[in-house]
């Protein structure tokens, strides 16, 4: 099996997983100079900010980085929907005093625009959620000659990435924090652990495959790469480090032990692992008023600035994985270092 040190031409085993939200190009930066692979989620951003954000890595480093879409097909979503999602959540409006309608808006597939962006600047990998972009698209990035790479979540996943050729198959886990990149399915039953998952993924394709979802040390790397992993994706590790923009409310969840966490829909629509909150235990984790993915967002987001404006996270999706054991605040490069040190020569 290919290591992804080899295949993306890496010093360390490492891939930071692109956070939306909470990072740009800085945690990216430190990543890659560091010896991992740096990431860019540009599933919230415009082509505009993309464009931004990869001058800055450019910038900021020569080595390798990863730059991360969403490649759902969004779901129809009626107006009736969005009216019951929104009158269902009108007691918190009144509670909150908040009287402004949704805004429009989510998170976009990727499309047109950001293959002209990624033409351009010509990043070394780029990575999709939730499968992978139509055979058109797919070609444009190919010819940039980034190595492209997506997420499974089911063996069925991982068996139908391969087939159409990806680079390396990210084992997306249950223990992994924010959106599930599911997507031959919306059985939530067909979701397994990473360590489930790792070994039936190697067994079955013949690409690269990374352990991602509940790995927070050297330990957990070992036991990945052991397992057959080609190198890891982490993600939580991250989230207290110095070039993130996770907000004090989220650090301060990150970092309070009595605090768990669970599969919720209630933020977005799909299913993304977060700190249990006060949205997920009065809507219900998983509320069937939710408008598809990603189309619940809008009318939460009134809710969200109101309360983190008055210090309170009850309204944020404090996304975070099962295990934060190795959270803490410290700059992401020397975090890189300490968590690849079995790999440094």
């Amino acid at each position: 099996m290919t290591d992804i040190r080899d295949l993306f031409d890496i010093e360390l085993p490492v891939i930071q997983a692109p956070m939306a939200g909470v990072q740009g190009s800085a945690l990216a930066v430190a990543v890659s100079n560091a010896g991992g692979l740096g990431s860019l989620p540009c599933a919230m951003l415009t082509p505009e900010v993309m464009a931004t954000e990869l001058e800055a890595i450019r910038a900021g480093t020569d080595l390798p980085v990863n730059v991360n879409f969403f490649a759902h097909d969004p779901l129809p979503v009626t107006d009736s929907q969005l009216q019951h999602w929104r009158e269902r959540l009108q007691p918190y409006y009144d509670e909150l005093g908040v009287d402004e309608e949704p805004a429009a808006g989510g998170r976009a597939p990727f499309n047109a625009d950001h293959a002209a962006v990624l033409e351009a600047y010509r990043p070394e990998v780029v990575s999709f959620h939730f499968g992978l972009p139509d055979a058109g698209l797919l070609k444009r990035v190919r010819a940039t000659g980034a190595k492209v790479i997506a997420s499974a979540t089911t063996l069925e996943e991982g068996r139908w990435l391969a087939e159409q050729g990806v680079d390396a198959i990210i084992a997306q886990g249950l223990e992994a924090g924010g959106h599930r990149g599911i997507f031959l399915t919306r059985n939530m039953d067909t979701q397994s652990g990473t360590f489930s998952l790792l070994p039936q993924l190697v067994a079955e394709v013949d690409v690269p495959v990374i352990a991602a979802g509940g790995i927070c040390d050297q330990a957990g790397i070992r036991a990945a790469m052991q397992l057959g992993a080609a190198g890891v994706q982490m993600g939580t590790v991250y989230l207290l480090c110095d070039q993130t923009n996770t907000s004090a409310l989220h650090r301060a969840a990150l970092q309070d032990a009595s605090l768990h966490t669970a599969l919720t829909n209630v933020f977005s629509g799909g299913p993304a692992r977060g700190i249990v909150n006060r949205a997920m235990l009065e809507l219900g984790l998983v509320s069937p008023d939710a408008p598809p993915f990603p189309q619940a967002t809008p009318a939460l987001a009134p809710l969200r600035s109101a309360a983190e404006a008055a210090g309170s996270g009850d309204f944020s999706p404090l996304w975070s994985g099962q295990n934060r054991s190795g959270c803490r605040p410290v700059d992401a490069g020397l975090l890189t270092r300490e968590l690849g040190a079995d790999y440094i020569k």
